[in-house]
């Protein structure tokens, strides 16, 4: 893991998946129908040109593994967390050309000692038509943030996955910038994120880290620094927090967490010239 990742997808974990994804179509986004997973989770997909968002509820129809000794169970992670910590950003996600290859680094790093999970479901294209999908996760794990799961997705058909027409939002929104994560003090976390991104090479200042991706940034903020930035406050709790997402609009917005089951939405647009 030499070289810069692009984020895969972040998860925004909520109660009650139908009531925010109309609060994202409100907002002007397109939102994919909802999928059920084998595991136990429900989602549904706001999807942009090599990046998504994930609105993800636990639901009732399928029995959720528990955590194994080298078994990381992504829904028990969130259903335990939506009890614990509540609604809000729950996982950065980056891409994986071979989840089983990042698993085995993530184990020699020392950050997650985790089999790689493999899984399928079938999905819908914005026209109606059923795909099959299947993905491979290689999960680690940042011991000082519990409330966030960390992993890298490997897509087994993205042929089937992604989609132009789900890419067209009718607010104009182009683009994920970024994740903006807050911590009280994002130097503790710089070695892991270094690890967990590939870039030994990224800014640090007094407000926090950037560490560049290919085609955007994971910026890590001071709760203070967040509130100064975004004009609204940071969720509280330990640990890194993806407590915001960058979108890159035609008008600039900021969507406050208190507006949009835990996560505020920084919508961004480009500097004239």
């Amino acid at each position: 893991m030499t070289t810069p990742r692009r984020i895969d997808h972040l998860i925004h974990l909520v109660r009650d998946l139908d009531a925010a994804g109309a609060a994202y179509e409100h907002l002007g986004f397109q939102v994919g129908d909802e999928n059920r997973h084998p595991f136990g989770t429900r989602n549904r997909i706001v999807q942009f040109p090599g990046v998504f968002i994930e609105l993800l509820a636990v639901g009732d129809h399928a029995p959720i593994p528990e955590h194994g000794p080298k078994s990381f169970s992504f829904a028990a992670f969130h259903r335990d967390r939506l009890a614990r910590a509540g609604e809000g950003g729950s996982a950065l996600v980056l891409a994986s050309r071979d989840a089983k290859a990042d698993a085995t680094a993530y184990a020699r790093a020392g950050i997650g000692e985790f089999d790689p999970f493999f899984f399928e479901r079938h999905g819908r294209r914005p026209d109606g038509s059923e795909v099959h999908v299947a993905f491979e996760l290689a999960f680690a794990e940042d011991a000082a943030s519990p409330d966030t799961a960390f992993f890298a997705c490997e897509h087994k058909h993205p042929e089937n996955f992604w989609s132009a027409a789900a890419e067209r939002h009718p607010n104009g929104a182009t683009g994920v910038l970024g994740p903006v994560l807050t911590a009280e003090n994002p130097s503790d976390h710089a070695a892991f994120l270094s690890t967990f991104t590939g870039v030994r090479d990224f800014r640090a200042t007094s407000l926090g880290l950037s560490i560049p991706l290919a085609g955007g940034a994971i910026d890590v903020l001071t709760p203070d620094a967040f509130a100064r930035r975004a004009g609204v406050s940071a969720p509280g709790g330990g640990g890194l927090r993806l407590s915001a997402i960058r979108i890159a609009a035609p008008e600039s917005r900021v969507v406050s967490a208190q507006d949009l089951f835990g996560l505020t939405l920084l919508l961004e647009a480009a500097a004239p010239g």
